[in-house]
């Protein structure tokens, strides 16, 4: 009996997400959509058959290309008593899971933003759990915490980002890689000053996602 493939995301230069051997691809209602054992998904925004490209990005000049002004991948520890925190603002979806579920510990406004010693190590824990895009990760007991089991799934966002989980490889040929293969977060909307990964700009143009 043949081994199950492995899924993997290619990243297409000003194209598409070509996603190989996927079974499990959820809409935001929590409906499963069928796949097939390679699928392009669209990430300039336009296709008007989200989450499935279209073709759309070859007319309306979409670049998948990173831009100057992005937040700097680069990974911040804040060290607690019991609980290390470790956070990359570069590959940030900005969802906001930690600072409206435990704005006592992620403190947007103030600087230094995150305070490691404002709750409970264990709820932080679960908090950090939550985060969609890997920016966010931590340290007890002298152990990393930053991949959790899950099966392989892409949730297509409501008006916006993908959020992938379960250890699905991303392949990039411009050399793009997740803080985390366990999971992370891709820009749809097209407008990502860090592609392929979500920035959060979804919010700021008002992208909109009618057909999902």
């Amino acid at each position: 009996m043949s081994e199950e493939k492995k899924p993997v995301i290619e990243v297409s230069k000003n194209g598409p997400y070509i996603v190989k051997d996927l079974k499990k691809l959820r809409n935001s209602r929590g409906a499963f959509i069928e796949t097939s054992p390679s699928i392009a998904l669209c990430r300039c925004g336009g296709s008007g058959t989200k989450p499935f490209c279209n073709g759309t990005h070859l007319k309306n000049n979409f670049s998948g290309d990173k831009k100057e002004d992005r937040v700097p991948d680069i990974l911040d520890t804040y060290e607690g008593k019991d609980i290390t925190i470790h956070d990359n603002r570069g590959v940030c979806s900005h969802m906001g899971n930690c600072s409206d579920n435990l704005p006592s510990v992620f403190q947007l406004g103030k600087e230094p933003w995150i305070d490691p010693d404002g709750a409970e190590p264990e709820e932080i824990a679960k908090i950090i759990r939550m985060c969609p895009s890997g920016a966010l990760s931590y340290t007890m007991n002298g152990e990393l915490h930053k991949e959790y089991p899950h099966e392989p799934e892409i949730f297509v966002g409501r008006d916006r980002s993908y959020s992938v989980v379960g250890g699905i490889e991303l392949k990039d040929q411009d050399g793009s890689k997740p803080e985390t293969q366990d999971h992370y977060t891709l820009c749809r909307c097209g407008n990502s000053k860090n592609k392929p990964f979500c920035d959060g700009s979804h919010w700021y143009v008002g992208f909109k996602d009618d057909k999902n």
